[in-house]
Order: structure tokens, then C-alpha cells, then sequence
């Protein structure tokens, strides 16, 4: 790397850091609260991953990544997942078009939803697997392939999916494998009670936020870019590492409790996340490289839907998130 490029690097970091607080304080003017879930979503973002939003009813969800969308001037679409839609409804669909001159019958592309930068996946849990993989291609490849023609996608290309964790009928829970594709898995909490009477003030008058734009896509891509640039020492990635290995019922650290628990652990792409995270927090932060408590910050997040607890962990009360605290001790 030239002296030149290191330089920019340099300057492009402490741009990002301070970008960043001005993003959270334009967020902070429709959303109360939340400093940590828009905190992971913004890391989510620069570290190219997606996001599954897991909480009840009327938290806000929609409001928060319309907000992140307008904050950073990108085109915003939203899916409200049904038993009804089709694979079809998320990319496009072709429809037959009469050329007015020659009278002539062609076929167009008309895209879909998911032609946008950030997408909001609402319940996803609510429509078939088929519909569900047609999403989590185009999140996976960055394309869409109709009647045999591969569209790509317009970077930077971000998904949001959401989940209710009360009701369970009629939905159909995403496989393990589908589970693995996103980044983060983040729940959302109630407010708390100072919180709540600040949502109910703004939300119940006829307060209008006027919201500035701070980035623009070519700026998010280049800063996607530098994430990537961003070095790390060898202890860093072989903590990341012997942690994920750690959740394996046949890894080489494990220790008796996590095989009584666990059916399956979690694989390379969680030790990927965590080392993405790790990097995107050091640069918001204004840091040039990421140390383990950078790690340790994305443990539960990353790998609270990749470790798959047996019967006899479930019989005694004990989820993923109790699994990964223990490990953490």
C-alpha cells in the first residue's frame, strides 16, 4: 500500500467516525432509545451484512429503517411478507409489451421490491420457503435471475428482516441455513418508562422532524470498501475463531457442558461476522485496527441464531443466548 492511499485511508476513517455521530443524531430525532440496535444496524450496513430484526408489535421497526434510508439518501422499499406472495411479487415479474411502430409482441422485465438499496423484509416468517429463498438469493448474490436473465443489484444493497416472537401459527420458520445468511440477529426491547413518555410526546403532536442527509451511496460504497481494507492482528482472528470453535459439540476447546447442549454449532461465516463487525466498530470509533473487545462486542448478535440447542438443553430452559454467556465467562 502506498504512503498516498494510507493517507486517504486515514482521512476516510476519521470522515466515517465522524459521519457516523451525525447519522445517530438525525435518527436520534424520530427514534428515542435504541442506541444499540441502531448501532448494530449501521455496522451491519458498512460490513456489507444483513440484518434479522426479532420483536413485538409497534416498536418501531419500520420507522426506524425508513428513517436509516432517508438519513442516508437511499431508496427505501418495503415487503409485507404474506402466505399469498410469490417469488415473483419480491423480483418482478415479465409482461408482454406491443411495440406501438412495428406492432410487434416483446417481452419486459418489470422489477420488483427488491430493486433498492435497503429493503425491509417485514415478517418474514409469513410466507412459504419458496418465496422466502427468492429473497435470500438476491441478499446471498447481490442478483436476480428472471426467465433466465441475471439483473444485478444496485449497490449497496441492504436487507432487514423482521420477525414477531409472540405468534407462531401459520408462519413458517426460516431453515438454519437461511437463518446463517444474515449477519446480525437482533432483538428489540421495550422502552423503558422515561423513553416511553418521550415516544408518546413526539408521536402524539404535530412534531415533524426535518431530517438532513449525511451520506450518499457512493460515499456508503466507499466506506463498505474500506472495512474491507482495514488490517487485524493474527490474536484477534484466532480469538474469533476458537470462540466459534468453542460452540461446536465436536470442536477442539469444548468444554462437557456446550456437547450435554448443543446439537450444532456455528460455522466459518460466524467467524467471518465477527471479524466484519469487529473491523466496522474500530473505524466508527475512529480506530485504525479492531482488538478482541471489539470481538467480544458482536458475540451474541452474530451467534444467538447459529447455535442450535439439543432436546435435553431445551428441557432445562437453556437458549443459545445462555449457551454463548457461558462460553463468555
Amino acid at each position: 500500500m502506498t504512503n498516498k492511499s494510507q493517507t486517504n485511508d486515514v482521512e476516510s476513517v476519521e470522515k466515517l467516525s465522524a459521519s457516523v455521530k451525525i447519522i445517530k443524531q438525525e435518527i436520534s430525532k424520530v427514534i428515542v432509545g435504541q442506541n444499540q440496535i441502531i448501532n448494530d444496524l449501521l455496522v451491519s450496513l458498512l460490513a456489507k451484512g444483513h440484518c434479522l430484526l426479532v420483536g413485538v408489535p409497534g416498536l418501531a421497526k419500520t420507522l426506524l429503517i425508513k428513517t436509516l434510508a432517508e438519513v442516508l439518501d437511499l431508496k427505501f422499499s418495503r415487503i409485507q411478507f404474506t402466505p399469498d406472495l410469490m417469488p415473483s411479487d419480491i423480483t418482478g415479474t415479465e409482461i408482454i409489451d406491443e411495440d406501438s411502430v412495428s406492432q410487434k409482441r416483446i417481452f419486459r422485465f418489470i422489477k420488483g421490491p427488491v430493486f433498492a438499496n435497503i429493503i425491509l423484509a417485514d415478517e418474514i416468517n409469513r410466507t412459504p420457503p419458496k418465496t422466502q429463498s427468492a429473497l435470500l438469493e438476491a441478499m446471498q448474490e447481490h442478483k436476480v435471475t428472471a426467465a433466465g436473465v441475471t439483473h444485478t443489484l444496485e449497490e449497496p444493497f441492504f436487507v432487514l428482516a423482521t420477525q414477531n416472537p409472540i405468534e407462531q401459527e401459520g408462519t413458517y420458520p426460516l431453515p438454519e441455513a437461511q437463518l446463517d445468511r444474515f449477519m446480525f440477529n437482533l432483538w428489540l426491547d421495550y422502552p423503558n418508562f422515561k423513553e416511553e413518555v418521550e415516544i408518546i410526546k413526539s408521536t402524539t403532536s404535530d412534531y415533524q422532524p426535518e431530517l438532513k442527509k449525511v451520506l450518499g451511496k457512493l460515499d456508503l460504497v466507499d466506506y463498505q470498501n474500506l472495512i474491507k481494507r482495514v488490517p487485524v492482528a493474527d490474536n484477534v482472528i484466532e480469538y474469533a475463531v476458537k470462540f466459534v470453535d468453542s460452540t461446536r459439540p465436536n470442536g477442539n476447546g469444548t468444554n462437557h457442558s456446550i456437547k450435554d447442549w448443543v446439537n450444532w454449532g456455528a460455522g466459518p461465516r460466524a467467524s467471518q461476522y465477527l471479524i466484519l463487525a469487529a473491523k466496522t466498530k474500530a473505524v466508527m470509533e475512529g480506530r485504525f485496527t479492531p482488538s478482541i473487545d471489539d470481538v467480544k462486542a458482536f458475540l451474541l448478535p452474530v451467534l444467538r441464531h447459529r447455535i442450535i440447542p439439543n432436546f435435553s438443553a431445551e428441557a432445562d430452559g437453556i437458549t443459545s443466548v445462555e449457551i454463548i454467556k457461558k462460553l463468555m465467562q
